[in-house]
């Protein structure tokens, strides 16, 4: 197992790529609030999955924008992964078909309720 100071920067890392700046402030208001929180999403989520190397970055972020869209009930952190889509080179007609794909499997409500998150992140 990766020992946790090696995990903690990886997740770090990780987080940064996705989310860039963006990536501090949730970081910061985990701490104040639950500082396991913050430690679970950095080392685990970040640290140890999203840093896995089966799926390149662009891939992995394509499918957490799915999901995200799909379980329509974290907008705020949908939000934050299509933009890291957009970063890590998605384009805003990619990323429209796949919340397109959402309403036939996940339901219209789900991709109808994406695509209005997605209208505060995606150009114009």
């Amino acid at each position: 197992m990766t020992p946790p100071e090696d995990r903690e920067q990886m997740g770090l890392r990780k987080l940064r790529e996705i989310a860039g700046d963006q990536a501090d402030k949730p970081l910061g208001d985990w701490n104040k609030v639950a500082p396991d929180m913050r430690r679970y999403i950095v080392e685990f989520v970040a640290g140890d999955i999203l840093s896995r190397p089966g799926l390149d970055p662009k891939s992995r972020q394509l499918a957490t924008v799915a999901m995200l869209a799909a379980i329509g009930t974290a907008p705020d952190e949908f939000r934050m992964h299509l933009a890291g889509a957009l970063r890590l080179g998605w384009t805003k007609q990619e990323l429209v078909e796949v919340l397109l794909q959402v309403s036939v499997f996940a339901g219209f409500p789900a991709a109808l309720n994406s695509l209005k998150w997605a209208s505060d992140v995606l150009p114009d």
